[in-house]
């Protein structure tokens, strides 16, 4: 399973609070820099938003929203499970929502930073959670692990991969934290579909779901407004992590995500303010989903490179990443490369092979 969500792929720019670095000769940021943690930023007539801090080392924010709907409001995302994130949010309710409830709760996706509170927040005000199925029961499996030893599968799994028998140990280790970093999810839900349109303050939010980072990302975006709450689907200084887990091994994510920001740049208006779980608001979707999708497919070409002679997925760090991989980062990083792996054998570019000691070895096939 997924640890709490940080950023592992190597940014394309400097990952500064400030927006003034190499992406602001693309992007047209809402603001040079960011506000502080616990503050609240208008963003147009009813669109407020939330920066809160994260206990995450080289991820240290998160950007919620929250948008008046009559006489209450709806939250998209919650923060992390901490009672830091609850009382900045206690101040929220009653200096910044004027002490009006909260009628429905919106999540984007499962990770404990999006998700985190949403289950104390739609307690509190007795609100509905609406969350795609896909997010939610895998949010509901991931907590249900929160204590249990690691499974023989995932043991398997990073043994495959290469992995030593320290560092086996330190994935067991870890195994079962994703609960600890939540409050209890609600045992009912309200389903969001790609297509689907609801209505806040009289104006119609569009679902757009995207996958590779997680399973059925949802975001929501409105077209009269012209803004787009994104999610990690789309940031505007760092690629989300894109990995493979033991729990769906032969997946496909990277090109569920390539296909995504294919699919990003054809629904929204380059004039969209995109409004990103990490980063400034800016405008200039399709440069940015272009530049990513290029990211991506130039990581690819790497890996194809670097494999011309076998490599475990442990051996291709160089090809991905500039970050030192150490223990806090190697389940992701061993995960996003074999997510590249296994977009390279989908297409049909490299082979993969058991060798003497059980551990799956890469080999790019020569050009047809």
């Amino acid at each position: 399973m997924a640890s709490p969500d940080q950023s592992l792929s190597q940014p394309e720019d400097d990952n500064s609070k400030t927006a003034k670095d190499n992406s602001s000769r693309l992007l047209n940021f809402f603001v040079d820099e960011a506000p502080a943690c616990g503050d609240v930023t208008k963003i147009m007539d009813g669109v407020y938003w939330l920066r809160m801090s994260l206990p995450m080392k080289g991820l240290d924010h998160i950007n919620l929203w929250f948008l008046r709907d009559g006489d209450s409001w709806v939250v998209i995302d919650t923060g992390i499970g901490s009672r830091d994130s609850k009382e900045i949010w206690e101040n929220v309710f009653e200096n910044h929502m004027g002490g009006r409830g909260v009628n429905r709760v919106i999540v984007t996706h499962l990770h404990p930073d999006h998700s985190g509170l949403a289950g104390w927040i739609t307690r509190k005000f007795d609100a509905p959670l609406l969350m795609t199925r896909g997010e939610y029961f895998l949010c509901r499996l991931m907590a249900a692990d929160t204590g249990q030893p690691a499974p023989r599968e995932g043991i398997k799994f990073f043994e495959r991969a290469g992995f030593t028998d320290d560092q086996i140990e330190v994935y067991k280790s870890r195994f079962g934290g994703f609960g600890k970093a939540i409050t209890p999810m609600p045992h009912g839900y309200e389903r969001l579909e790609d297509g689907d349109s609801i209505t806040i303050d009289g104006r119609e939010w569009k679902i757009v779901v995207g996958s590779g980072h997680s399973p059925e990302h949802a975001c929501l975006w409105c077209p009269e407004l012209k803004i787009c709450m994104t999610g990690d689907q789309l940031l505007p200084n760092i690629s989300s992590n894109v990995s493979v887990w033991p729990t769906e091994s032969e997946g496909n994510p990277m090109q569920d995500w390539i296909d995504s920001c294919h699919k990003l740049r054809n629904v929204l208006d380059e004039d969209t303010l995109i409004c990103p779980a990490h980063g400034i608001p800016f405008t200039g979707a399709h440069r940015r989903l272009d530049k990513l999708i290029y990211h991506h497919e130039r990581a690819l070409d790497r890996l194809y490179d670097l494999c011309k002679t076998p490599k475990l997925s442990t051996e291709v760090y160089s090809a991905l990443f500039r970050t030192r991989i150490t223990d806090s980062n190697r389940l992701m990083a061993v995960g996003e490369s074999i997510a590249h792996l296994n977009c390279l054998v989908a297409r049909g570019q490299m082979t993969r092979r058991i060798n003497d000691a059980g551990q799956y070895t890469y080999k790019s096939k020569p050009p047809q």
